[in-house]
């Protein structure tokens, strides 16, 4: 009886609706029906919407993977259109863009006439082949790879770089920077050393570009703080990511990570001061003299560069014209030199790399009178990261 009257009652008040009421009451039945009739399908709400995000994520995974496969993933960022010498020279045109939270490791690479050079074009393929083996990124990193080329080099290179990176598992991205206006800006900077550490006019390092390592502090963009520069003629056997970590071990004056000459050149060209100096270890091996550096393989803490009072004092005329004049010196090897005479003067300004970072391969002053004292400047012991085959000498296989 009470069920009845409890019925009664609600029929009562539901004859009280009007008819609209009535209707909005019907179409809620029926979506509670519809809702279990689909649960019963394991088709709710919820399993559809993440049924859909999964379809939508792989179909954008798929996406993506095409577009990195594309060119070989990020390649080809260029300099803007007039670009050349203004502003922020080569700063990169992405063919991808990606995040800004991306962290980005800068290595650069002299890049000139490699078009008219089979020898070089064989070394770029050695090295770029073993950078892409043994290289490893995280995800959230990626390698800029920057070339100070030529006009027609630079098309040289946007033709081997697909292939030569293809199996490269990093993320990378790819900046040409135009040689002439780079020179054109570096000439007023290196005009000064350049009479002391090249080896006349029209030699090979007589050119301001074989001097970029010295001033590039005043070349990259100021928010660029490290970059590692680096010979064409190298074989990677390691990750260069491991060589960038070698920035966290710098002392608070070292502003250049840099390894030893692994020849007597340095005996030589100081000769004059040695014989005045006896006592002094300018030119001596290691490991308690100092053999001078090889620029092979460069660490450059741009962000240390700009704030070193003393750096760049050492890049004044006078300055440069004083040392050269203390130590009779007079090179061939560019910023090589340049680094090497200051180095003697001011070693905390250099982070040494060990050997095996910049395996130097030449044996040129072995037979060109330094045979006796050869090996106590080319022994390396430890294990080899990086070979150089400089002088043109055959690099090991693997």
């Amino acid at each position: 009886m009470g069920a009845l009257r409890l019925f009664t009652g609600i029929m009562g008040r539901i004859s009280t609706f009007r008819s609209y009421q009535i209707v909005l009451l019907l179409a809620a039945a029926l979506a509670v029906v519809a809702f279990y009739y689909f649960g019963s399908e394991r088709q709710n709400f919820s399993s559809t919407t993440k049924r859909i995000k999964q379809t939508q994520a792989s179909h954008n995974a798929n996406r993506n993977d095409a577009d990195l496969s594309l060119d070989t993933r990020l390649l080809h960022a260029e300099e803007k259109a007039g670009a050349a010498g203004e502003g922020e020279e080569g700063r990169a045109r992405r063919t991808h863009s990606q995040p800004e939270e991306m962290q980005r490791y800068h290595a650069l690479m002299m890049f000139t006439k490699v078009d008219k050079n089979r020898g070089l074009q064989a070394k770029f393929q050695v090295a770029m082949r073993s950078m892409a083996k043994h290289g490893r990124f995280l995800e959230e990193e990626v390698l800029v790879l920057h070339f100070v080329s030529d006009e027609a080099s630079q098309e040289l290179g946007k033709q081997l770089l697909p292939e030569l990176l293809l199996d490269a598992s990093f993320k990378y991205e790819v900046a040409f920077h135009n040689v002439a206006a780079l020179t054109e800006r570096l000439f007023p900077i290196v005009e000064a050393m350049q009479k002391h550490f090249s080896a006349g006019s029209g030699a090979y390092y007589s050119d301001s570009i074989f001097f970029l390592s010295v001033a590039m502090h005043r070349i990259m963009p100021a928010d660029m703080k490290h970059i590692v520069q680096l010979d064409l003629d190298l074989k990677y056997r390691c990750n260069i990511r491991d060589l960038f970590q070698e920035f966290n071990q710098f002392q608070p004056e070292a502003v250049i990570g840099i390894a030893r000459e692994m020849q007597p050149v340095y005996r030589h060209t100081f000769w004059q001061y040695r014989k005045e100096n006896p006592k002094s270890v300018v030119g001596d091996p290691p490991p308690d003299g100092q053999p001078g550096f090889n620029s092979g393989v460069m660490l450059l803490d741009l962000e240390a560069m700009r704030a070193s009072a003393l750096y760049n004092r050492l890049l004044e005329p006078e300055r440069v014209a004083r040392l050269a004049e203390q130590y009779h010196f007079h090179g061939h090897l560019g910023d090589q030199d340049f680094f090497t005479m200051i180095g003697m003067e001011h070693p905390r300004l250099f982070h040494p790399l060990a050997c095996g970072w910049n395996r130097q391969l030449c044996t040129w002053w072995r037979d060109h009178g330094y045979g006796d004292v050869f090996q106590l400047y080319y022994r390396c012991p430890g294990p080899v990261y990086i070979y150089h085959g400089n002088c043109n000498t055959p690099i090991p296989d693997d």
